[in-house]
């Protein structure tokens, strides 16, 4: 029996299990299949050159349509291009290691498999180059109402580019950190790294003192919760916060004399 003041032998469990704690990504059917594809996308990042060769010509390309002020129906014909050439990489990274795993010596079919992988993301690449060449000699050459926009628009195309080239870096850092996982963890936090890219854009769109303290707040804020869940250390919120913010300043001043 149980002294009348001796708490039950459970109590300590029942505070742990009830301490604050955050659902894990795995845990989810939802998220976790976000989660899965990131960490496929990682992967390629990883181990196959030409999603690295491929990711940051991506990233130049996304950084040229705004210094340009490409008209958005041409961003977003460079937005399915690039979408279309990384998915077909994706395909052949995973053609080739159901390829690998089924195969043990050398056969013709396997070899033919990897090789048509290998040219459908050719034929992206060469179709990619051709669009891109036509865009951007016109935005380089032409001008004119044609292909650049208006003042107003030049912020949302900002925006888009920014976040997607802080995503792109984030991928890299991850991969090749080897540490945590897609959306979870990792050695940059990819949720410190976007607040502050969006509190950064804010702070230098409206350059006025209240809207970026209370952007920074709130993005320090999003880079606390991820410390409190012990899914990143400081350092790594740290490391997150520095990319979000050095990458929208670059591409602010990479556009800077079209925006003034």
């Amino acid at each position: 029996m149980l002294h009348p003041h001796q708490p039950p032998e459970h109590h300590g469990h029942s505070h742990e299990q009830h301490s604050p704690g955050y659902k894990r990504i795995t845990e989810s059917k939802f998220w976790s299949s976000f989660h899965y594809a990131f960490s496929g996308i990682m992967y390629a990042a990883k181990t196959q050159p030409n999603m690295r060769i491929h990711l940051v010509i991506a990233a130049i390309v996304l950084a040229a349509t705004v210094f340009l002020k490409l008209e958005r129906v041409y961003i977003i014909v460079i937005v399915i291009l690039i979408a279309m050439v990384l998915a077909l990489e994706l395909v052949n990274t995973a053609v080739e290691a159901v390829v690998d795993l089924l195969t043990i010596a050398h056969h013709p079919l396997a070899k033919t498999a990897k090789d048509a992988a290998a040219g459908a993301v050719l034929m992206a690449v060469m179709a990619s180059v051709v669009v891109g060449y036509l865009t951007f000699y016109n935005g380089i050459f032409a001008g004119g109402a044609t292909v650049y926009t208006a003042l107003a628009q030049v912020p949302a195309n900002t925006v888009l580019v920014i976040l997607a080239i802080v995503v792109i870096g984030t991928i890299f850092a991850k991969a090749f950190a080897g540490r945590g996982s897609a959306l979870q963890g990792g050695a940059v936090s990819g949720h410190a790294a976007m607040a502050f890219a969006v509190a950064t854009i804010l702070a230098l769109y409206y350059q006025r003192p209240l809207v970026a303290l209370l952007a920074y707040g709130l993005a320090a804020l999003v880079a606390q919760s991820r410390v409190e869940a012990q899914i990143h250390n400081t350092l790594e919120v740290t490391w997150g916060a520095a990319l979000g913010t050095l990458v929208t300043l670059a591409v602010y001043l990479l556009i800077r004399p079209h925006v003034l």
